[in-house]
């Protein structure tokens, strides 16, 4: 079948492209797949995350007002057990 070298060479590039298509077609299809199953659509899912970044930035700026304030230990126990109570 293959009697000189390039026909073997043309053979072997052609199975090689033939490879690399078909990987490429089944990889973007699984990528696709677990890329839609992780990304949340539930406009309610959305509006939770929301609500908890902005919980979560709110929290980091008390802390950050706790750690840079010059306060005596018993202040700062205060103003924590104040932050606790809410």
């Amino acid at each position: 079948m293959f009697n000189n070298p390039f026909s073997m060479v043309v053979a072997i590039v052609l199975i090689i492209a033939v490879a690399k298509v078909l990987r490429a077609k089944y990889s973007d299809q699984r990528l696709q797949h677990l890329t839609a199953a992780a990304l949340p659509n539930d406009g309610a899912e959305n509006a939770r995350l929301r609500d908890e970044l902005r919980t979560l930035k709110e929290r980091i700026v008390v802390l950050e007002r706790l750690a840079t304030d010059n306060h005596s230990a018993v202040s700062l126990d205060r103003e924590i057990e104040q932050l606790r109570d809410r």
